[in-house]
């Protein structure tokens, strides 16, 4: 079974919804026939971080409302995100635009360590308050998963995987993707935000036996077991 998955590193949700998903494949009996993707999605592509700026405010900004009120959203994100065990630490973070950080998660996918990659990246930006608009920043996550620094560094610098960035943004347009996270089962079934694990493993179940159907028996006569015949 595949897996696709549109989210953005500054998406709150969808770190949560990481972890929802996650939990409700754990327990998937087929799990280990499950392949995942991440695919980019830019919340705000033209975000231009302002240096000094609080993730309260800068939320504000964008919403059109005191920064009072930005403060009490992250507050309420703290206590959502706290349900799935993820400790936010939203006066620690740093705004950031996220164009390098996909390019960086596709870097990882080219050698393996896509879904640690990704790990990496929201902790970083939600648990430790990182710069993840800074290269250096990204070359040092990247490390810290089993990559190449350098070539990290190398890549990022290049925009060796900014087209592959893009060819995602495009292909979430194409299936009218307007919020993440989102995630595709088998090109065919659609998940829409951070939904409980249990939704996610009702859809894992329903996916798997659509394309594992099991024989229906037409008719039954004498037959022979294990136990004798009959």
């Amino acid at each position: 079974m595949k897996v696709e998955i549109w989210s953005d590193v500054v998406c709150p949700f969808c770190y949560v919804g990481k972890r929802k998903f996650e939990n409700a494949l754990s327990q998937f009996a087929h799990r280990d026939d499950v392949q995942i993707e991440w695919k980019s999605f830019e919340l705000t592509p033209d975000f231009v971080p302002v240096p000094g700026e609080s993730i309260h405010a800068s939320l504000a900004k964008k919403k059109g409302v005191p920064e009072a009120e930005g403060r009490r959203m992250n507050d309420y994100m703290t206590q959502v995100a706290k349900e799935v065990g993820l400790n936010y630490q939203f006066d620690k973070v740093i705004p950031a635009n996220t164009f390098l950080a996909h390019q960086l998660i596709h870097f990882g996918a080219h050698h393996g360590r896509q879904d640690a990659m990704k790990e990496r990246l929201f902790a970083a930006y939600y648990l430790e308050g990182q710069d993840i608009n800074s290269v250096d920043t990204l070359a040092a996550l990247a490390a810290e998963v089993g990559l190449d620094a350098g070539a990290a560094r190398q890549a990022l610098l290049a925009g060796t995987y900014a087209e592959e960035v893009r060819r995602d943004e495009y292909e979430a347009q194409q299936i009218q993707v307007r919020g993440v996270p989102f995630f595709v089962f088998d090109d065919k079934y659609a998940v829409s935000g951070a939904q409980p694990s249990e939704v996610f493993a009702e859809v894992l179940d329903t996916v798997w036996a659509e394309a594992h159907p099991q024989p229906t028996v037409l008719a039954t006569g004498p037959a022979c077991g294990p136990e004798g015949c009959d």
